[in-house]
């Protein structure tokens, strides 16, 4: 009995030591966590993209139209970005022009210092295609993107008076971004 009391003692000295001591220090897990993101936002004051032929130049040489910072890019990591009609032909109520006369030319926007990245001019077309390749991200990185159409008298048969002012042929066109 004596040894029990004895030991209930301690335990009991034990516990109330334990619960008279202060701790001065303790610790957190800080943990920062990076969730990937990939952001494609194209000019607002550069929609619609309007090809004019208006000179019999235009109807020779072709014609483009570059539009500065056209597409801005957020992007965590290497991504690439495709472009796409969402038609074959560029239609009209009377008459088409095909997707694939129409080049699309991507160039560093103003706040574009990516090294790395592989910039490839591509025509136009339903299946999507690699125009902007990184290996790296960044952060409201502009790209310049140009607007190239036939020369060479390709339209010249496009055009009808019953069709008013000017024939508009259209497609919607479409820049994906994606992760690498």
């Amino acid at each position: 009995m004596k040894k029990t009391a004895l030991l209930l003692a301690f335990v009991l000295g034990l516990v109330s030591m334990s619960l008279n001591a202060q701790t001065s220090t303790d610790n957190v897990t800080l943990n920062v966590r990076l969730y990937p993101i990939q952001t494609i936002v194209i000019n607002p004051l550069q929609k619609p993209v309007n090809l004019d032929y208006t000179t019999a130049a235009n109807y020779t040489d072709g014609v483009s139209v570059s539009n500065p910072d056209h597409l801005k890019i957020y992007s965590t990591g290497g991504f690439t970005v495709t472009v796409a009609s969402s038609t074959t032909t560029l239609t009209n109520s009377i008459n088409s022009i095909p997707a694939s006369d129409i080049t699309i030319t991507p160039t560093a926007g103003t706040t574009n210092t990516l090294s790395g990245a592989t910039l490839t001019a591509k025509t136009l077309g339903t299946t999507a295609s690699t125009i902007i390749d990184s290996s790296t991200g960044g952060f409201n990185k502009n790209f310049d993107i140009k607007y190239g159409a036939l020369g060479a008298g390709a339209y010249m048969d496009k055009y009808s008076a019953a069709q008013g002012a000017h024939a508009d042929y259209t497609t919607t066109v479409t820049y994906t971004i994606a992760a690498k």
